[in-house]
């Protein structure tokens, strides 16, 4: 329980102890981690909380080919309307590599050109969606490397929005897992990227384009969500994907991986098999509670956290409470607290804590002599 000492004057009350919390502290087993990986750089994320279940060279910087394509995605879901018709400039049409064969002055709406971009990986799509979005392909790039900052990607820089190769254009295999993880609380982009195929329409042609998704891992892997592959001489393969199983949800990583379809399948059975679901707290729950001087208040969670913890790691979680302001007047909902938890020193993630109900300032002395003075009269 948190027990709040507060003193003041006329009736204003300040918190002037340090709030504590529960701390449990017990010896756990890690999981054993997938060995002999194929990939240069891996990763495995718990998806709910971006907590880093597994990782090898993980914070090592490398080119991504069209995982880049990601990003591209993310911008124009976040800012443009599905609906918005996109005419294809003679740049995007006559781009290298992989394409859905754009024609220079061809019209296809946003939405139809995020399929072509992320099941086809068409290299055309994503500089026409780039144009489109924020003018020309350079002020594009600067705002996906504005976004990978906003995003905690401090190890990326774009140069493309397709992912052909390029000096300064790198991220890491974590900063991958942390768009992607990003990228599928967007409902329009996990729609996309859980596609396997889908016809859109081809000016020009009495049929239409037939895409089909290059991740295979949505046939061969079940519960997988998504979400991209790339490939370049200069990449090699790498592939970011997604799999939920019992409500819980895991990004895997590779980048350079010769082997990728069998790696994602070991690092996701891992995730899987050696860690279980953890509800750490519930919005509404009642977790500690506050004494201002004769007064008891809640303090209840804001929100869930979930995350993936092993069997003993279950018993290894450190809670610590650190409070905030408890100034006088308190209205319901206020937050007053924030709830921190951790695992053998390694950071879980935070909630917020918030008033359960209202506490009204107390009244001074002069104030209630006043009162009287007013109940006699």
């Amino acid at each position: 329980m948190i027990v709040a000492f507060c003193e003041g004057d006329n009736g204003m009350k300040k918190l002037t102890a340090l709030v504590l919390g529960i701390i449990i502290i017990t010896a756990t087993a890690h999981a054993q981690a997938p060995d002999g990986l194929s990939a240069r750089s891996a990763v495995l994320m718990d998806a709910a909380s971006g907590r880093l279940l597994y990782e090898k060279n993980g914070f090592e910087r490398l080119p991504m080919a069209s995982t880049t394509k990601i990003m591209t995605a993310v911008l124009a879901i976040e800012n443009c309307s599905m609906a918005g018709v996109v005419t294809v400039s003679p740049v995007a049409s006559g781009v290298e590599g992989s394409s859905i064969w754009l024609a220079a002055g061809e019209q296809l709406t946003v939405e139809q050109l995020l399929y072509g971009l992320m099941l086809n990986s068409g290299n055309d799509a994503a500089v026409a969606l780039a144009e489109y979005t924020a003018g020309s392909v350079d002020a594009f790039v600067a705002l996906m490397n504005s976004r990978a900052k906003e995003l905690g990607m401090y190890n990326t820089r774009f140069e493309t929005p397709n992912g052909l190769d390029g000096d300064g254009h790198y991220t890491t295999a974590y900063d991958m897992a942390v768009l992607a993880r990003h990228a599928m609380t967007l409902p329009k982009f996990r729609e996309i990227a859980g596609t396997k195929q889908k016809n859109i329409p081809w000016s020009g042609h009495e049929w239409d384009r037939s895409l089909k998704n290059h991740n295979k891992l949505l046939w061969q892997y079940e519960g997988c969500t998504g979400v991209k592959t790339g490939f370049t001489k200069k990449a090699g393969r790498c592939l970011v994907s997604a799999a939920m199983r019992d409500g819980r949800e895991l990004v895997a990583v590779t980048l350079n991986a010769p082997d990728d379809w069998q790696d994602h399948t070991r690092l996701l059975d891992y995730g899987f098999g050696d860690y279980e679901t953890a509800t750490l707290t519930k919005a509404g729950q009642l977790w500690e509670t506050v004494t201002l001087d004769s007064s008891e208040l809640g303090l209840v969670c804001a929100e869930d956290f979930v995350t993936s913890l092993t069997g003993a790691e279950h018993w290894a979680v450190e809670y610590r409470t650190e409070a905030g302001d408890m100034t006088l007047p308190i209205k319901k909902g206020r937050k007053l607290a924030r709830l921190y938890m951790f695992c053998e020193g390694e950071f879980l993630g935070g909630v917020d804590l918030l008033a359960d109900r209202d506490i009204e300032e107390e009244e001074g002395f002069l104030d209630n002599l006043i009162k009287i003075a007013k109940e006699l009269m």
